[in-house]
């Protein structure tokens, strides 16, 4: 099995607690040399600033590639290419281009005056800077505002149309979605190799069916089945690392040669999950003899 290329993606801290997990995270992970870390934005735009202090302290003081987040969720156009110019400044040029979701409280997104309509519109603004690479959602199970699955895939084919060069998908509990997704994207003559499959590992079970619900994610029942057993008995960490290592595996075997982690801002499951397929610290050898 050929070594992965791999991606983390991390949360913005919120406090000073936040602030040391995340850099404990950043020191677990980054051993693994991923190709790149992304930093995400709240729901509505919250954690903008926080997001945007983030990104530059990880990009000048961790030495990792660093993509940035960016919605078009509470601001105008001005204010969000605004925000992009200052990543820019700060020598970020990696941006994961996203709708966002609609702030708390909110039943759906709806556009901010003067701001952008979707994610493609976002996407093209910034391919006119010149300034960044480009990275976009997709979804191998149906998002939840898609009329139909078609729907999805159409969005992808113009998400990439307007200037993305990579899309990181949403996470999956059944395989076989995200194999569904890619034939169906190849059939519409997606490059299939630009689709790089989300894995999370379930550091929390509870919390991760409350994220699917709110994503749209379907968790099959012999999942659902399998985490009441290992609660019980208190092996919930055995069962998540053996599931999400299959997965990973298997993604491997049928091709796949990227995966973006959602590490949650706890690094040691997913640490130990690379791990298990094989992607393991580099250590380079100096002046021996």
């Amino acid at each position: 099995m050929t070594r992965p290329e791999i991606s983390f993606e991390f949360f913005p801290p919120q406090n000073l607690e936040a602030s040391f997990r995340l850099w404990d995270t950043v020191q677990v992970l980054a051993p693994l040399a991923p190709r790149f870390v992304s930093v995400t934005y709240g729901a509505g735009g919250t954690t903008r600033d926080l997001t945007r202090d983030a990104v530059a302290t990880l990009h000048k003081s961790s030495g990792l590639q660093v993509a940035a987040h960016l919605t078009c969720v509470n601001a105008t156009r001005d204010e969000t290419l605004g925000i992009a110019r200052e990543f820019a400044a700060a020598g970020v040029s990696d941006i994961v281009a996203l709708r966002g979701d609609p702030p708390k409280g909110a039943d759906r997104f709806e556009r901010h005056p003067g701001g952008f309509a979707d994610s493609c519109e976002l996407i093209a603004a910034l391919r006119d800077t010149g300034d960044f690479t480009i990275r976009v959602g997709a979804y191998p199970d149906k998002h939840p505002e898609a009329a139909d699955a078609a729907a999805d895939v159409a969005w992808l084919k113009r998400k990439f149309e307007a200037g993305a060069s990579e899309a990181l998908t949403q996470f999956f509990f059944d395989i076989d979605s995200f194999h569904r997704f890619r034939d169906d994207c190849a059939a519409a003559g997606i490059d299939t190799s630009k689709i790089v499959p989300g894995i999370l590992p379930i550091e929390n079970w509870k919390g991760a069916v409350r994220f699917a619900n709110r994503c749209g994610t379907p968790v099959p029942q012999w999942v659902i089945d399998a985490f009441e057993t290992a609660e019980r008995d208190g092996r919930e960490d055995l069962l998540a690392t053996a599931i999400c290592s299959e997965m990973c595996s298997d993604l491997l075997d049928a091709g796949v040669d990227k995966l973006h982690f959602y590490t949650m801002n706890r690094p040691e499951l997913t640490r130990d999950v690379c791990h298990a397929i094989g992607v393991t610290p580099e250590v380079r050898l100096e002046n021996v003899a």
